[in-house]
Parts: C-alpha cells; sequence; structure tokens
C-alpha cells in the first residue's frame, strides 16, 4: 500500500535525522561543558573544529520538511490541529536560537560564557521537545471532542512514560555524540581529548540503559496493547542490546572506534524500527491509523518531492561529517611531518 510505503521512507528520513542531530546537538553541549568548567585539556577546542554554522540550516531544512510531510496527511492535520503543529513550531524556534547563540559564541567576546551556555542547554531542550511527538502518539493524553483530538497538557507534563522518553531522548543525544567525537579524536591524533571522550561515551552507555528499561516499564502502563506488540518484536531490541555492548567493549578496549561509532548507529536502528514497526498500523492510539493518514487515494506526489528533499539535506551533512574528519586527519599528519622536518 502507498501510506506504508510513505510511513517507511519518512522513517528513515527521520532516523537519519536522530543521528546527525544527535551528533551536533551533543558536540554542542559538550563544546560548552568543557568552554565553561572542563580541564584545559584542548577538548573544548577540538569539537569546536567539528561544530559548523552549516549544521543549523540542515536541522531547520530538515524539521521544515518533516512539518510539511506530516501535514500532507490532510486527515491527521484536521483531527489534531495545534496539538500535532506544537512541538514543531517551538523545536523550529529552539533551533533559530541554537544558530543565533552559536554565531554570537563565536563573534562576540562579551557575554561569551553566556551565550556559549545557552547554546549547549538549547541543544539537549531540542530533543526532548521534539520526542514529545511520540510521546503523544501512544495515546492517553488526547480527547476526541466533536471530531476534533483536544490535548491535555496536565496530563502530559505529569506522566511517568512522557518523562522516561525525554530522559531518553537527551542520553541518547550525549551517547551517540561521544562516540563520534571520540572516533573523531582518534583520527586528529589528539589523546588528551579522546580520554576524555572515551569517558564521556562509557559514562552515557549506562544511563542509556537504564533509560531504554524506564521507556519499555512506562510503556506497560502507558499503552499495555503497544508494549504486548513489542515483545513479538524482540529480536529487534536483543540485538539494539548486542550493538551497544559490542560499541562500549570496542571503546573501553580503545580499538575501531569508527566501527563502535557504526555500531551505536545501528543500535538506535534496531530499537527504532523495533519501536516503529510495534507501533503499526496506529499513528496515535487510537484515533488514527496508517491507512486513514490521507483522503486521497495514495500519496501525492509533493510528499514524495518532500522526502526527496529531506534526503538531499541529509547526504551532505553525512559527506560533510567524513570530509571533515578526513581533512582534520590529513592536516594533523601534514603537521607532524613539518614538526619532524624542522627536529
Amino acid at each position: 500500500m502507498p501510506e506504508w510505503i510513505g510511513m517507511t521512507l519518512f522513517w528513515i528520513l527521520l532516523y537519519g535525522y536522530i543521528i546527525v542531530a544527535s551528533v551536533d546537538f551533543g558536540a554542542g553541549f559538550f563544546a560548552s561543558y568543557e568552554t565553561l568548567y572542563g580541564e584545559r585539556n584542548g577538548l573544548g577546542e577540538i569539537i569546536q573544529q567539528f561544530l559548523s554554522p552549516f549544521w543549523e540550516s540542515i536541522s531547520v531544512g530538515l524539521l521544515v520538511i518533516m512539518m510539511a510531510i506530516v501535514y500532507s496527511f490532510s486527515d491527521a492535520a484536521r483531527l489534531l490541529g495545534p496539538t500535532l503543529i506544537m512541538p514543531f513550531v517551538f523545536a523550529l524556534i529552539l533551533l533559530i536560537l541554537k544558530g543565533l547563540f552559536f554565531l554570537l559564541s563565536r563573534t562576540h567576546r562579551k557575554g561569551f560564557r553566556l551565550w556559549t551556555l545557552l547554546y549547549g542547554l538549547i541543544g539537549l531542550c531540542l530533543p526532548a521537545v521534539l520526542s514529545s511527538a511520540l510521546t503523544v502518539s501512544e495515546g492517553g493524553y488526547l480527547d476526541d471532542q466533536k471530531g476534533r483530538l483536544i490535548f491535555h497538557w496536565s496530563l502530559f507534563l505529569t506522566n511517568f512514560y512522557a518523562w522516561s522518553v525525554v530522559f531518553l531522548s537527551i542520553v541518547s543525544v550525549l551517547y551517540i555524540s561521544a562516540m563520534f567525537l571520540a572516533f573523531y579524536a582518534t583520527k586528529v591524533k589528539d589523546d588528551l581529548a579522546l580520554e576524555k571522550l572515551r569517558g564521556y561515551a562509557l559514562f552515557w552507555s549506562g544511563p542509556t540503559v537504564l533509560a531504554s528499561a524506564l521507556v519499555f516499564v512506562a510503556l506497560q502502563q502507558q499503552n499495555p496493547e503497544h508494549f504486548m506488540k513489542s515483545l513479538d518484536e524482540a529480536w529487534m531490541f536483543i540485538l539494539s542490546l548486542v550493538c551497544l555492548l559490542g560499541a562500549v567493549t570496542l571503546v573501553f578496549r580503545k580499538i575501531r572506534l569508527g566501527v563502535a561509532f557504526i555500531l551505536a548507529a545501528l543500535q538506535y536502528f534496531f530499537a527504532f524500527f523495533g519501536y516503529g514497526i510495534s507501533h503499526l498500523p496506529y499513528i496515535i492510539y487510537p484515533y488514527i491509523k496508517v491507512k486513514e493518514l490521507s483522503s486521497l487515494h495514495g500519496i501525492r506526489a509533493d510528499i514524495y518531492f518532500a522526502f526527496i528533499m529531506g534526503l538531499a539535506l541529509l547526504f551532505p551533512s553525512l559527506i560533510l561529517v567524513f570530509r571533515l574528519v578526513r581533512f582534520r586527519h590529513d592536516y594533523g599528519k601534514k603537521d607532524d611531518t613539518k614538526h619532524k622536518e624542522k627536529a
């Protein structure tokens, strides 16, 4: 069915954005923390070399495209209205502010500590805001009143499942980013930064496991039907755990950190798609199913165009990451050669 194809493409785009954005958001927080409170071990500098205004434009562009995709499904937009759009609008505002604080921290020495702190904190607020969309999809916060779904903020803000998802989103950002930056440090041959980043990666792997367990416990209370269906896809979550153990083992042993990052990405691939598959056919429990997303026969061409544009933004960002790593690696080699020649 075309609707299922559309949802699969959307899920792939969302997963890609999660990995790319997590590296950026986490790097911003680590850079802020090291700049303000860290020891003078050069870690702040190495992360600042990785950060780029390009990430801000990529994040804003992808978020706008995802908003367009969601609202292309007319039935969902009609039912949810402001409830559906609010997290995206709030996230868009935070992304713009994040870009502004990034610019101010680079160009204004006056108030540098404040701009840097705000830049890092917003990087942690963003995943918490965006994860609210997945939380709402489990149901329990909405009432159908005359064909329109009304969202109850009081239920949402006092709900254990909602806060467990927020906790998971934040620690996941720090874990994924630390894994990538540890790999980055090996390429630029910065042993001091590598040791600190290895410590971050190993430390945040623990809360990641804890947060994942809390989400499963909370899901059983929030949506027993989805919890039981997730048990049918247990093999995907087991593979996710195996990837985590493999990634942590490689980082602990200080070998093949590039493979460790790939395993970390696969860890979230299996968990994310296991969650998505077990969630089907519902998009919003119990009101909206996949086949009810669009009032049209099939998916319009403009939705496919939005998917293509989203992937077109993702691929350059991934290319930028690996070109940057390669450039810094080559630059480090040239630097070492010059020092040897002088000696």
